[in-house]
């Protein structure tokens, strides 16, 4: 692995960034947010999908005005200042390149809704820059990136949000006080569900050229530059790189992460698992997506359990489940089948409680901002690396496995009822899609101890996994400060 210290990052960041790279401790203080009637400038960085949701959220809100749209694709840009006129009256500047943007001392903020490989690198370099961040989930693409733009936001002394929106909700805040304070007894397992369905994206025979509209070598950034060997629906390069290796993480990273960081939450604990395990596959289909969309995934932390599933081809709910949490406890269990909403059971069923409400993610990010607190931020920068870490956690596991039978899988999970129960839940889905043949085989993943406090593994080709190579000009830093 080709890293880069300190020294070094920052003299070839130099080239890219320009002078104020080099000296990030100056830029701190370049445009301080005196009180809370200062205008915030904002820029989205990445604005064809979540990313147009960023701009809707600044736009004319919370004493905010976007001044800057950045994307790689020109192509999707006017969608995103669109929806910046209507919400503040005027039209941001368009910039394309992000390392252009993270220079200008007029900005306060830099909001991240990019591809996940470019997540780590683009917060980095905005909180270098004197910027607060706020940055999509997952966080990162691998775990190291995580633990990176944690220890920057520290040392650059900047507030750094999560887009784990799921943390602002008082319903859901509520909810989890509810199962903290023992309430329904001791939390036994907290389950994950991700069962949306993701049809095929399709197979092509060869590389396919990138749209025009699109700087592709600034889209590739720290991750190889290959042509996309892919082309659906959703376009020759946008969108289905959630299931190409090189760029996303699958479901579980995707969606999943929402659900990852409630059942954390809900557990109560603050660090990563003490060891990790997935099995799956990509079922029901043939086509050019390389990540799993049937995944069962186990976490160890000693008193409780995690387990996390994924389910892409049409299925039943768990619980009232599809997208959601289910909490098992010691006596009764919680059902979160969404966004805002839970619904607490005795263990017959009757309905204990209901918690409901919504809130602004955005809003509690630039109140934190205001104060430079990042105190006052529901859902920290550490607390999204530790749920992003699982994701990445249980994908080591899986792509470390090999293809084997059904029975296999199953008993890699050994003595864990629960798991083994879930697995054999998951085998019933795939036979009743048609999806699951005679002699078909499932991807076992290796089981994975990890040290949490070191966030290393004692597996040396888990730990090759733990971060990438990045490109030159590209390079996430090993180390911060």
């Amino acid at each position: 692995m080709h890293f880069l210290n300190r020294r070094d990052f920052l003299r070839d960041s130099a080239a890219l960034l320009g002078a104020a790279a080099a000296a990030p401790s100056l830029l701190a203080d370049q445009r301080k947010v005196k009180d809370k009637n200062d205008q915030i400038h904002v820029a989205c960085v990445g604005v064809r999908g979540q990313g147009k949701g960023h701009v809707g959220g600044y736009a004319g809100k919370h004493g905010c005005v976007v001044t800057t749209i950045c994307d790689v694709d020109e192509a999707v840009v006017k969608a995103a200042m669109d929806v910046a006129k209507k919400g503040q009256g005027t039209e941001p500047k368009y910039v394309q390149d992000v390392r252009k943007v993270v220079e200008d001392p007029s900005i306060d903020v830099i909001s991240i809704a990019t591809p996940n490989h470019w997540h780590a690198l683009a917060a980095i370099w905005g909180l270098m820059n004197g910027k607060h961040v706020y940055v999509e989930k997952p966080v990162s693409h691998n775990v190291s990136e995580g633990r990176r733009i944690v220890e920057a936001a520290r040392y650059y002394k900047k507030v750094c949000q999560t887009g784990t929106q799921i943390r602002s909700q008082p319903g859901i805040r509520e909810a989890i006080k509810f199962l903290r304070d023992g309430s329904l007894g001791k939390v036994k397992v907290a389950r994950g569900l991700c069962y949306k369905n993701r049809p095929s994206i399709g197979k092509v025979d060869g590389p396919q050229e990138p749209p025009q509209t699109m700087n592709f070598d600034l889209w590739c950034g720290p991750a190889p530059f290959k042509k996309p060997h892919r082309k659906s629906k959703n376009g020759t390069v946008h969108y289905d790189w959630h299931w190409i290796w090189d760029y996303g993480n699958g479901d579980l990273g995707n969606q999943g992460i929402h659900q990852m960081d409630v059942a954390r939450w809900g557990l109560g604990k603050n660090e990563l698992a003490r060891a990790a395990f997935s099995a799956g596959g990509r079922f029901g289909y043939v086509d050019d997506g390389e990540t799993p969309n049937t995944q069962v995934c186990g976490f160890d932390y000693g008193d409780a359990e995690l387990i996390f599933e994924v389910r892409g081809l049409p299925t039943n709910n768990y619980q009232g489940a599809m997208v959601g949490n289910v909490f098992h406890c010691a006596d009764g269990y919680m059902v979160m089948p969404g966004y805002s909403d839970a619904i607490a059971y005795s263990m017959k069923g009757e309905v204990i409680k209901k918690f409901t409400g919504g809130a602004d993610h955005f809003g509690n990010f630039i109140k934190a901002v205001r104060a430079n607190d990042p105190q006052l931020l529901n859902a920290d920068i550490e607390q999204g690396h530790l749920s992003s870490a699982l994701c990445h956690l249980a994908n080591i596991s899986y792509r470390l496995g090999e293809e084997q039978p059904y029975d296999r899988a199953r008993a890699a999970f050994g003595d864990d009822k629960e798991a083994v129960k879930t697995l054999e839940r998951t085998q019933e889905h795939l036979k009743t899609r048609n999806a699951l043949t005679d002699g078909q085989k499932y991807r076992v993943g290796r089981t994975l101890k990890l040290d949490a406090g070191k966030e290393e593994f004692a597996d040396k080709e888990a730990n090759a996994l733990l971060t990438r190579e990045y490109r030159k000009g590209f390079v996430v830093p090993a180390k911060i400060g």
